[in-house]
């Protein structure tokens, strides 16, 4: 684990304000290529800092299997998109294959890993997360009777994509 995952996951302020400090630059060149304004572009940032720190808190990074800027970016870069769907300024097949764009460059190993998975768990992981389908969009389009059921196998799903991930 990065040493700075364990100093915020302590609550290390001075490491928060330093990881804040290092990518913000960097973040705004990012986003920067999207229909976003200078201060869109940094209230998506500090959400983004604050949703890392929490997912760190709770655990959700000790086994990160990417590189900090990565993962952060990669917060900021899913706020950014549905903000941007929310504001109806992007088309959400452009979302699609920006999404899919950016991914294979920025974690190569990801399409074999998803390749394995089923058909259903595909299209779910897809809707959900590609698409940023509701549970009740995919529900309904896939045919579950129930949420819960859905989301259950949406769990089963992402896990058995992080298991293959690991693997690759």
């Amino acid at each position: 684990m990065d040493k700075r995952i364990e100093e915020v996951k302590s609550g290390n302020r001075e490491t928060i304000s330093q990881i804040y400090k290092e990518y913000r630059a960097g973040f705004i060149l990012f986003l920067s290529r999207y229909s976003l304004s200078k201060e869109e572009i940094a209230d998506i940032y500090q959400d983004a800092i604050i949703a890392f720190v929490e997912n760190v808190q709770k655990g959700k990074c000790d086994d990160l299997s990417v590189e900090l800027k990565t993962y952060l970016f990669s917060i900021g870069k899913y706020m950014a998109f549905k903000r941007m769907r929310n504001q109806r300024e992007i088309d959400p097949h452009e979302l699609e294959s920006h999404w899919y764009q950016e991914e294979k460059e920025e974690i190569p190993n990801l399409e074999p890993a998803l390749s394995r998975l089923g058909k259903r768990c595909y299209e779910i992981l897809k809707l959900f997360y590609y698409e940023g389908k509701k549970l009740e969009q995919i529900q309904e389009i896939m045919g579950y009777d129930k949420k819960d059921v859905l989301k259950s196998q949406k769990s089963r799903c992402l896990k058995q994509l992080k298991d293959y991930y690991g693997k690759d």
